[in-house]
């Protein structure tokens, strides 16, 4: 028990694809010192009613804070960056990032009225210590500026940390994979590669971002009419492909939807957006020939709020499409989006809108590694352990044993809260600590569990009714009033109810004199009455809430 480890704990991420958070702890077990890489998050969805973002739970890292050296950011996508505004306060610890990631989170920060984080803006490929790790930045390639993989140096071996990734052999924005950095890495001796699993499933290569600017250039300028293009906004490499393919059809570019024009600004702050990229403002796009205007928009997974949306509802102020227009989708459907995605656009199509997705014109490629890049970026590495992590169960078990016949020595597929001994002697569970969720309602953090998420659930599959009853000493003094809001009356679907305000009254009726007099047991029997009766006539059980009137004698 008094000898050092080095341990790596996920606390979000791994079993999932979103909201990242990893530690890394080094130290006797009773005197553990703590880096944390990525804090990030994912959106709600309708199992999560009325709940705009998800993070990880830190409960097991605010009691270590003392120890908390600081959190470094790979990039700045969401499930990366998401959370630091939201918990970097709680934390309490310096935040570490590239120039353009620190850009974002600056602004979030803002937004959220927090002052007091400190925010360290590093270099590209920048070298300092922290605690016991020493930290080297190495440049990577990904689908958003600066990604960037860490590499922690330890008294126990060395750990690269990629982040997400792919190999891009001709990027359209921004260096090559620094591939001299990583093999020099191997040749020293890599004792473990926690690493991107996203892709593992697909064969060959990802592509490059030169071959989409290309197809992107000849599809833009064979439409007619008006064109709108949608994709990730975070992905400034395709937006500023988008512009200059544009540009090369005679198009003004039109920026619709607020973070596209937040990334553009940021992009254009920190020296990335190209000099010469120049935009026409929404109230000047519409006066411009139909042939000779393309609007970048967001919206590319479905989101009702964002601009692609709004258009497709004929709701936006400064754009309607129609017959003879074109909406291209340069991305991918996100696991999870689809309905939102085909309901989009065959609310375009009822327009008139001609649709373009990566599955009719070679319009998008991922930013995550397939096999191919695994097996390159394991012969640079050649780490002695693999531990997988961004990606669901079958992704890291995939890459797992996938690793191995790559010729990795060891691997481990970890789960959120594993709390994984890397060295000496690893890879080892350890122990397992909580690691759970927390949500976002409105500008509230509510645990994992708590009593609103699951009321409303439960509104959502069946409704509320409302019970209202008067009693007049043990009488009852008036009719029983009922209310319902989503809720199947009978087989013929209306919902008066004409038949529960009776059932009602037999079960309090049939409550002893005393027991009337009671309000809690009132409204069980209430409660239970109507659980009878809709379990009858719907087969489905509303929330019930009770109102108990008494007029005082």
């Amino acid at each position: 028990m008094s000898k050092k480890e080095l341990v790596f704990l996920p606390l979000g991420g791994s079993g999932e694809i979103g909201m990242n958070m990893n530690l890394y702890g080094f130290g006797t077990p009773a005197n553990r010192q703590w880096l944390m890489i990525d804090c990030g998050v994912m959106f709600g969805d309708l199992s999560t009613p009325g709940i705009d973002l998800i993070c990880p739970d830190p409960s097991f890292i605010l009691e270590e804070k003392e120890a908390l050296h600081g959190l470094l950011l790979t990039h700045g996508h969401e499930d990366h960056i998401g959370a630091v505004a939201l918990l970097a306060p709680k934390l309490g610890c310096p935040v570490y990032a590239t120039p353009f990631t620190a850009a974002l989170v600056a602004r979030k920060l803002e937004e959220n009225g927090e002052f007091d984080v400190e925010l360290n803006i590093i270099d590209m490929n920048e070298h300092f210590s922290l605690g016991p790790f020493d930290i080297e930045y190495v440049t990577l390639t990904h689908s958003i500026p600066e990604p960037s993989g860490i590499i922690l140096r330890t008294e126990l071996g060395d750990v690269l940390h990629t982040g997400d990734w792919k190999i891009d052999e001709k990027p359209t924005l921004g260096p090559t994979t620094d591939s001299a950095s990583i093999k020099k890495l191997g040749d020293e001796g890599l004792l473990a590669m926690v690493c991107d699993s996203t892709n593992v499933l697909s064969s060959g290569e990802s592509g490059s971002e030169s071959a989409v600017r290309k197809s992107l250039t000849k599809l833009i300028a064979e439409q007619e009419g008006r064109v709108a293009v949608t994709t990730f906004a975070s992905n400034v490499s395709r937006v500023v492909s988008i512009c200059e393919a544009a540009m090369a059809a005679d198009r003004s570019v039109c920026l619709l939807g607020r973070s596209m024009l937040r990334i553009v600004d940021v992009a254009r702050e920190t020296g990335i957006l190209p000099e010469g990229l120049q935009f026409v403002e929404p109230r000047d796009a519409g006066f411009l020939p139909r042939q000779h205007v393309l609007y970048l928009c967001t919206g590319s997974q479905g989101e009702a709020r964002a601009a692609l949306s709004r258009i497709a509802r004929n709701d936006h102020r400064d754009l309607t499409l129609s017959a003879g227009d074109t909406v291209i989708f340069s991305s991918k459907i996100i696991p999870g989006n689809d309905r939102e995605i085909y309901t989009l656009q065959n609310d375009l199509v009822e327009l008139g809108v001609k649709i373009i997705t990566e599955k009719d014109e070679f319009v998008h490629v991922s930013g995550h590694p397939c096999r191919e890049e695994l097996r390159a970026m394991y012969e640079w590495a050649r780490p002695e352990i693999s531990i997988p992590v961004h990606g669901e169960a079958r992704h890291l078990e995939e890459h797992a044993n996938f690793a191995l016949e790559l010729g990795t020595k060891r691997s481990f597929a970890p789960r959120n809260g594993d709390l994984i001994r890397i060295a000496p002697d690893g890879p080892e569970r350890i122990d397992e600590v909580p690691a759970g969720r927390i949500y976002l309602d409105g500008d509230i953090l509510l645990p994992d569990g708590a009593a609103p998420i699951k009321e409303r659930r439960k509104l959502s599959y069946a409704g509320i009714l409302m019970v209202s009853v008067v009693f007049d000493g043990h009488k009852l003094a008036d009719d029983i009033g009922i209310d319902g809001y989503g809720i199947v009356g009978g087989e013929d679907e209306s919902d008066d109810f004409s038949d529960l305000p009776d059932e009602i009254e037999d079960a309090i009726l049939a409550l002893p004199k005393p027991k009337r007099a009671d309000d809690e047991a009132v409204s069980l029997a209430v409660k239970r009455a109507v659980r009878i009766y809709f379990d009858d006539v719907w087969g489905k059980r509303p929330v019930v809430m009770t109102q108990i009137h008494r007029i005082a004698g």
